[in-house]
């Protein structure tokens, strides 16, 4: 018997369907020029422009991602769209 606030192998977060709702809604626009910013950050030895540059650019091209990276992706993205609303 599994602990009820644990999750299954294989099961996804419950958050991670909506959090790739939320990635989709910013447009490919957006999305390829937070992927250059991580990029620039990644050469750079930045970790988080490594992991999160990497994770956007596997989904864009469609490839498999756990619900881990995707839930911190769209924590830095979430991040960065709020800092520009500031401005």
């Amino acid at each position: 018997m599994t602990n009820r606030g644990t999750l299954n192998e294989k099961e996804p977060h419950p958050s991670s369907e909506d959090a790739l709702i939320y990635v989709k809604s910013l447009g490919i626009e957006k999305l390829s020029t937070y992927l250059e910013a991580y990029s620039s950050c990644a050469i750079e030895g930045n970790r988080l422009g490594e992991i999160c540059g990497e994770t956007l650019s596997r989904l864009l091209k469609g490839e498999p991602i756990s619900d881990r990276y995707l839930l911190g992706l769209v924590w830095s993205l979430k991040n960065m769209e709020e800092k520009d609303e500031r401005r």
